[in-house]
């Protein structure tokens, strides 16, 4: 009867090592390119230009180009137009933006869809060229003003607002509505249909409907879209160039012409630091209505 040889294991052979994990890149390293292209491509030339802005042709760091332009009749007249057109805009881009959603939302009718697909598409116009457009209908020798005098046989036509502050806000109010139907119709689009049905049979009318049922769900979305519109209005260049309104000098206008036509270079750095604080403080203005707009949306629901 045989047995088997019973092996002992080996004491001296090399016991095999686990393999290294390898070490986890920190996440700062993945940020670190981003970050520093946007602070080479958009940082550095706002600090360059917040450093202009304390640095008069004289030489030296003061706040002399600040107090020069404080106290010019220029930049009061375009801080206040610049205000009240961007504000005005804004009125009646959420005034006819909610008309026209709830429409395109709520009342079915031939071409709807097509037109809420065109509604993105109306977001990639430049805007001088619906401020040209408006320019071919109203304008001096447009359309309204074409006909009248074909009609009457007049030297010229009654319609002659385009080059006036009405004008720019005709062009604004054109352009920028419809930033703030986008993000009304997906708002809509959330609206649960049985709460309207429900209350129709309750009796409530469409003005009641709309006020108690549909704006506060709409409340996010316009204050979302007011205020981009507002800040985009206080940075609008293009339409009030186009229109060629000579009385109308906004912020931006104030930058171009101190700049470009007066070569003030530090003249027009305050201004457009001015134009920055502006915009920021809105876009601060505008979380802070979103968030509580958000978290008293949260407390109705709960």
């Amino acid at each position: 009867m045989s047995t088997g040889t019973v092996r002992t294991p080996d004491l001296a052979a090399p016991v095999p090592r686990p393999a290294r994990t390898p070490r986890a890149v920190p996440r700062w390293v993945w940020a670190l390119p981003p970050v520093t292209g946007l602070a080479l491509a958009f940082l550095y030339p706002l600090v360059l230009v917040v450093q202009q802005s304390f640095t008069p042709d004289t030489g030296g760091h003061d706040l002399s180009a600040y107090r020069e332009v404080f106290a010019s009749t220029g930049f009061r007249e375009a801080l206040w137009t610049t205000v009240w057109i961007a504000v005005g805009s804004t009125v009646g881009c959420l005034v006819l933006g909610f008309a026209l959603a709830l429409v395109i939302a709520f009342v079915p009718f031939p071409g709807g869809k097509a037109l809420s697909r065109f509604i993105d598409i109306f977001l990639a116009f430049p805007s001088f060229l619906i401020t040209l457009a408006l320019l071919f209908v109203y304008g001096t020798v447009g359309m309204a003003n074409g006909l009248w005098t074909d009609a009457t046989g007049a030297a010229g036509g009654p319609v002659d607002f385009l080059h006036t502050p009405w004008g720019v806000l005709l062009a604004e109010i054109t352009y920028f509505t419809p930033f703030v139907m986008r993000p009304l119709l997906a708002a809509f689009s959330q609206v649960d249909t049985a709460q309207i049905e429900v209350a129709s049979s309750l009796g409530a009318k469409a003005p009641r409907i709309v006020r108690q049922v549909i704006v506060p769900e709409a409340l996010p979305s316009l204050a979302a879209g007011g205020s981009l519109v507002l800040v985009m209005c206080l940075n609008e260049f293009g339409i009030v160039l186009f229109t060629g309104a000579k009385d109308v000098t906004t912020l931006p206008m104030l930058v171009y012409s101190k700049a470009i036509l007066e070569s003030d270079y530090t003249g027009a750095c305050v201004v457009a630091v001015v134009n920055i604080a502006l915009s920021v403080a809105l876009y601060g203005l505008y979380r802070a209505v979103v968030a509580r707009t958000a978290a008293g949306g949260r407390r109705a629901g709960a």
